[in-house]
């Protein structure tokens, strides 16, 4: 029978909850057990399809299809599987199913109220996906902070698992300890605040997970003892570090991954991080740099930058510049500086590559289009993903294809050259207004056309890819396109789509449909991003 493992965040969000998890699921594999991983986001929303990307960070799309939160990237590359959508859950889709429920009869007719059935509905979809992947454990990130109104019906329904199987259910705390600057002392009073909010729920935590800028100390963590009445050994110290794919052999180092088991009464089968062990000792040995510049508009909030917006691109990334024994400096570029002047661009000649990403709308496209210019005329390597293909095929028919004004319809409903143009399934989504989850989602096919850059990459004919987009190139304009030199490499072969573009004579110019990033693992790079980088370190 699955053991079941609910974390939670205490003091304030955004303290690494999704990697705590990760990093949990990630050691007791190492141990030999089958996990799953599940989140939970107490947010309206179906799905995250519909969330602001500056406020929640980036869309996550799983394999089959499923729009969710970034932290179900962090499980799928820590543990190097694939996480299926029956893993995501937000309070929206808990009450829609409820209500559904109610509507076709499933209650024989009585009364549904908020307690107990919507935290029934959380615990059915908990089993049901700990029992799809057949765990012999299943974490549970509880979106948001201990003591919020949203998250409550969630922490309900981990008590009544906790009251209904007592030896198979435990629960972590992951709370800030901050160090305020003034004072010169790392503070325990707001965690021992979250400790009461959480007993208040009637749940008490087996397991505080200490984030701090520094390490804990004794003092510290004999005071979180005594007044939140967990035993000092099961305080884990979790200090700021420059890796996230470090925090599995800090946690190791307070033998975490012994003091679950031991609780669940569950003995290792065996113990194995020597893989991980060897690639965190490799990146941290890594003195040779490479520049990447990433072209965007999904950063700013405010006075700060946010790098979660792109947070699969930036870890392909890194996969990928580890892979091949360098550590990547990764700059923010802001697509509206280039709309402004094109002085600017030169600057773009001291990067070894330059990516533009996925994204929507009309802010900084021409910005865009004239740094993709830039690097098609400079022979500078770039790499398009999703609305970066799109910008490129655009560019390309304006200044090679000679085609004036040529755009995608969702910046110029009326160009007279439509080169990148609406699904016609989109077409009626978007007049109907089903705009949530209705996206072209999920894996699909490419075949790889042989002799390319995309077939060198692969090594392979056939390859499948994850989507999220309503618009595709042109099939009416693919003639023009590639008899003035533009390569169509992939082709989703069902619908003859245009998957992958590149060009001939270039360093590395590719850009792709689909969001490669998606797929990327720091044990097994993207191999379209390995060999981007590849060219930007030859550069």
């Amino acid at each position: 029978m699955a053991k079941y493992i609910f974390v939670s965040g205490g003091v304030m969000s955004g303290i690494g909850k999704g990697v705590a998890v990760a990093s949990i699921a990630r050691i007791l594999k190492s141990r030999g057990f089958k996990v799953c991983a599940v989140k939970i986001d107490p947010y309206i929303n179906i799905d995250a399809g519909t969330m602001n990307p500056v406020e929640h960070g980036e869309v996550f799309v799983t394999e089959d299809g499923m729009e969710t939160d970034q932290d179900i990237g962090n499980y799928e590359r820590f543990l190097n599987e694939n996480i299926p959508r029956e893993n995501y859950m937000t309070t929206g889709s808990v009450y829609q199913a409820v209500i559904n429920k109610e509507r076709n009869l499933g209650y024989g007719g009585r009364c549904v109220q908020v307690v107990p059935d919507i935290p029934e509905e959380v615990i059915r979809r908990l089993k049901a996906a700990s029992a799809k992947s057949r765990s012999d454990f299943t974490v549970v990130e509880i979106g948001g902070t201990v003591g919020e109104y949203e998250n409550i019906l969630f922490l309900e329904a981990a008590r009544m698992m906790h009251l209904a199987r007592p030896l198979d259910v435990i629960f972590i705390l992951v709370s800030y300890l901050p160090v305020p600057k003034m004072i010169g002392e790392m503070k325990t009073k707001p965690t021992q605040h979250a400790v009461r909010a959480m007993n208040a729920t009637g749940i008490q935590p087996d397991i505080i997970i200490a984030r701090s800028s520094f390490p804990l100390d004794e003092p510290r963590k004999k005071r979180l003892s005594v007044f939140c009445n967990v035993s000092d050994r099961d305080i884990i110290s979790a200090p700021d570090v420059s890796n996230i794919y470090e925090v599995p052999v800090n946690f190791e180092k307070d033998n975490l991954g012994a003091i679950i088991l031991e609780k669940f009464r569950v003995k290792a089968r065996k113990q194995d991080m020597r893989e991980w062990r060897k690639l965190m000792s490799k990146v941290k040995g890594l003195k040779k740099v490479v520049k990447i510049g990433i072209v965007g508009k999904y950063f700013g909030s405010g006075s700060f930058q946010l790098a979660d917006s792109y947070i699969s691109v930036i870890e392909a990334i890194k996969h990928a510049a580890w892979n091949l024994w360098k550590t990547p400096e990764i700059s923010w570029l802001d697509a509206e500086i280039y709309e402004k002047s094109t002085g600017v661009l030169g600057h773009l000649k001291k990067y070894g590559g330059v990516i533009v990403p996925g994204g929507f709308g009309n802010r900084g496209v021409e910005g865009k289009i004239k740094v993709i210019e830039f690097c098609r005329k400079n022979k500078i390597p770039f790499l398009g993903l999703c609305y970066g293909l799109q910008l490129a095929v655009v560019e390309f028919a304006r200044n090679v294809c000679r085609l004036k004004g040529a755009h995608t319809t969702e910046v110029s409903s009326r160009t007279r050259y439509p080169v990148i143009d609406t699904l016609p399934e989109q077409l009626v989504n978007i007049s109907e207004k089903k705009m949530g989850g209705s996206m072209r989602l999920g894996a699909y096919s490419c075949e790889i056309l042989p002799g390319t850059c995309a077939q060198r990459a692969y090594k392979e004919k056939l390859v499948t890819e994850r989507h999220r987009h309503r618009y595709e190139v042109n099939n009416n304009f693919r003639e023009r396109l590639e008899k003035n030199g533009l390569v169509i490499s992939g082709l989703n072969p069902e619908r003859n789509l245009v998957e992958i573009i590149e060009l001939k004579n270039h360093p590395f110019f590719l850009g792709t449909q689909f969001h490669p990033e998606l797929k990327s693992r720091p044990e097994r790079p993207h191999p379209l991003f390995r060999e981007f980088l590849g060219a930007a370190i030859l550069r």
